[in-house]
């Protein structure tokens, strides 16, 4: 565009979209660095308690549904 040029409605809307964007992630504190690995266990740690939580419950089930299966075959 040149200096004469007004730029458009849809132009405009996009600019400012991203110059919000940018003033939004200037707001984010992040976090230091042993604050992140402590994170980092931590949702490790629940991922895997859950993971086996599923997989007993499945291992459950399955043996419970091939029981029933053949009690009355």
């Amino acid at each position: 565009m040149s200096g004469n040029e007004k730029p458009t409605a849809k132009q405009s809307k996009i600019g400012l979209f991203f110059k919000g964007v940018r003033t939004e992630f200037r707001k984010i504190i992040w976090p230091d660095r042993d604050t992140l690995i402590r994170q980092l266990i931590a949702v490790l740690c629940v991922t895997v308690v859950a993971a086996l939580l599923i997989a007993v419950i499945d291992f459950g089930a399955q043996n419970l549904i091939d029981w029933l299966t053949t009690v009355n075959a």
